[in-house]
This record gives C-alpha cells, sequence and structure tokens, in this order.
C-alpha cells in the first residue's frame, strides 16, 4: 500500500499507521479513505495529498 505526502506540511499518511484519532483504522489504504477526512497536522483536505516517491 502506498504512503501519501500532504502537499501543505509534509505529513505522510501511512496505511499500515492508519490514522486512529480520525477514527481510520490500521491497514486503511489512502483511497479507502473517507472524501471528508483532513490532515491530522494540518487541517488540509484529502485532494491535497499525493502519493510518496
Amino acid at each position: 500500500m502506498a504512503k501519501y505526502v500532504c502537499t501543505v506540511c509534509g505529513h505522510v499518511y501511512d496505511p499500515e499507521d492508519g490514522d486512529p484519532d480520525a477514527g481510520i483504522a490500521p491497514g486503511t489504504p489512502f483511497e479507502e479513505i473517507p472524501d471528508d477526512w483532513v490532515c491530522p497536522v494540518c487541517g488540509a483536505t484529502k485532494d491535497d495529498f499525493e502519493p510518496e516517491e
């Protein structure tokens, strides 16, 4: 599963970790996160994330 990086603050969403504080279970691919999810660091939208290279 690919990691995604916030283009605003550089936070990396790692599917292995998920985002438990937002109810995103470990093992959840980025594509399956709800569209209204926001970056836990800066509040950027899901659209502001790009696949990590």
